[in-house]
């Protein structure tokens, strides 16, 4: 966006004196950011439901459902199977997630897990080589990296569970992209040409998303899934059991082991979807619910929530350096005590009432000099207990009745494993990486674990996925449905979401766009996004922080608030292809 655009767009919406004010501020600042001029965002408002997604087709898909009758879960899974055809480096049915369910009448929040699996023929050392290194291709480019999927089953008992409507309905749009084609599009399009050598290695992938030629499909081509379509179809007919037995179980297990992996019929058979207890805490007042383990995003956001409640980050601005300083410190100290206690509950204790509690983060913030960085090799877990996508999508659904769905799930990579099971159009994940392949060394996020997320037989790998609700103080009504992808940045992006929202006031479009950073313990750098002045980086460094001004854009939040008259939603800009729509 260049100095004139934003000239003409600030007089538009602001008049011409503060118009001017913003671009000499433009013109003097030597890194100027993507997302700057976060303050001149619109969100977008709705009387009665809204859907927000990283995809514009899907999008829509989800507001016909609601204009139909249906209701936000309704929608959700509508949006779900949809992005699986429209959005195949995220949106999948060979991947897993969570979802996050408020029901307006019972006042009740419900937490989906269906996460992938590991196959029972999986075991703690399975990744290492024999002189005990790791072996990071079986763990992410191989057979040995697929989990058992968990998507499938997940959508259609939600549905069953809290929609109104049939399946066949809610699966119609999806199995009519597939069969007929859509219009691929320039995020499509760039996408497979990032991908090509790794789907082109397999058939399948490559037959699928290439031209004979061997070159991906281009931006204004229609893409064709038949075999998706025939895939969606039966399950739209038959339920889960299509996907986990007969055919098209038999035709991913020979694909994974066809690329050397170890995954069995009892394997396809036994995948369960887990309905957990939401972790919950509350911020200012706010009432803060989210995923509990083995997603580690609502443990730690609730924590980090907990510390930064000891300060004043109102009275500090915005992304000024002391805010960064104290919310970098309280990341730091939560993520260290992600890598020693989360895990898979169904196999570890976890200590989520300990993480949590008030009292603990109140002794970890009184370790926080507010002038100097901690070193990172000086902190550690801190409980005293015995011993013990980037390429992820996510959406947000609202019905008139004040239901409410806030759903992440993923493939892992861009494009999972790239591994396509032949006849099926199911592209396979590659979640497997996301345990602990050797406890100490990171996976390809950076993220350090130990033993409770260390590969065991039919165990969920641990997640950072954080599909999060925020209720108004005293109230069960719904304030704000939002969550990410990104990977290990999942948890801090939905994080400085809720902080925009409720210490900055922010309407929801500004606190989408407002520039955002990263501090995951290991490495011991902040990573920034564009956006932040030299000045603000001068006195972070003074402070004793490394720096990463890598620019590298976090995340994709898709987020809906409830404002006085309706709804107001935001999709994030960092993506292209993203939309928000409402009625």
């Amino acid at each position: 966006m260049n100095v004139l655009y934003k000239l003409i767009k600030a007089i538009f919406y602001f008049g011409p004196l503060i118009s001017l004010l913003l671009l000499s501020q433009a013109v003097a600042d030597t890194s100027p950011a993507i997302l700057n001029y976060a303050s001149l965002a619109q969100p977008v408002w709705a009387r009665q439901g809204m859907v927000s997604s990283q995809q514009q087709i899907a999008t829509q898909v989800g507001v016909d459902i609601l204009q139909q009758g249906g209701n936000a879960v309704d929608a959700a899974v509508a949006v779900g199977f949809t992005l699986a055809v429209t959005l195949p480096r995220a949106g999948n049915l060979g991947g897993g997630g969570f979802m996050l369910v408020y029901l307006a009448e019972k006042q009740q929040t419900l937490a989906l897990d269906y996460r992938e699996m590991a196959p029972q023929q999986a075991h703690r050392d399975m990744y290492l080589n024999e002189d005990g290194s790791v072996d990071q291709n079986r763990s992410r480019f191989h057979g040995l990296a697929v989990g058992v999927p968990g998507t499938v089953m997940g959508l259609v008992e939600a549905l069953q569970r809290y929609g109104s409507m049939d399946l066949r309905q809610v699966m119609q749009p999806a199995i009519r992209l597939a069969r007929d084609g859509f219009i691929v599009d320039h995020e499509l399009a760039t996408s497979l040409q990032q991908s090509a050598k790794r789907l082109g290695q397999w058939p399948a992938s490559k037959e699928v998303f290439f031209h004979p030629n061997g070159s991906p499909y281009q931006s204004g081509e229609r893409l064709i899934q038949q075999d998706l379509a025939n895939t969606l179809t039966q399950i739209s007919r038959h339920g889960s059991k299509a996907f986990y037995q007969g055919r098209i179980a038999q035709q991913i297990i020979a694909a994974v082991n066809q690329a050397e992996g170890n995954m069995s019929p009892a394997d396809m058979q036994n995948y369960q979807l887990r309905l957990r207890e939401p972790v919950s805490g509350h911020y200012r007042g706010y009432r803060i619910v989210s995923m509990p383990p083995p997603s580690s995003g609502g443990t730690h956001i609730i924590q980090i929530l907990n510390m930064l409640e000891q300060a004043d980050l109102a009275g500090m601005g915005h992304n000024s350096a002391d805010s960064i300083h104290i919310m970098v410190e309280a990341m730091k100290r939560a993520y260290a005590d992600r890598s020693e206690y989360l895990g898979d509950p169904d196999f570890n204790p976890i200590p989520v009432a300990q993480l949590t509690d008030k009292a603990y983060a109140k002794k970890l913030f009184a370790q926080i000099d507010v002038n100097h960085a901690s070193d990172s090799r000086q902190i550690k877990p801190g409980l005293e207990l015995p011993a013990e996508s980037p390429q992820t999508t996510h959406f947000s659904v609202v019905d008139r009745w004040g239901n409410a769905v806030s759903n992440t799930y993923t493939l892992n990579f861009s494009y999972g494993s790239g591994i396509m099971a032949k006849g099926t159009g199911v592209l396979l994940n590659n979640e497997m990486d996301d345990f602990s392949a050797k406890p100490g060394v990171a996976n390809a996020y950076g993220l350090i674990g130990g033993s409770a997320n260390a590969v065991q037989a039919a165990k969920r790998p641990l997640s950072s996925m954080s599909p999060t609700m925020v209720f108004k103080p005293g109230s069960d009504d719904i304030l704000l449905v939002t969550g990410s992808p990104g990977g290990s940045r999942i948890i801090t992006t939905t994080l400085q979401i809720i902080s925009n929202v409720i210490d900055h006031r922010m309407n929801i479009a500004e606190a989408t766009q407002a520039s955002r950073f990263h501090h995951q313990w290991l490495p011991d750098s902040i990573t920034l996004e564009k956006g932040f002045s030299v000045d603000t980086i001068r006195l972070l460094r003074q402070k004793g922080h490394a720096i990463d001004a890598s620019n590298w854009a976090m995340g994709s939040t898709q987020s809906i608030l409830r404002v006085e008259d309706g709804w107001s939603g935001a999709s994030d800009q960092r993506q292209a292809g993203t939309l928000t729509l409402g009625y």
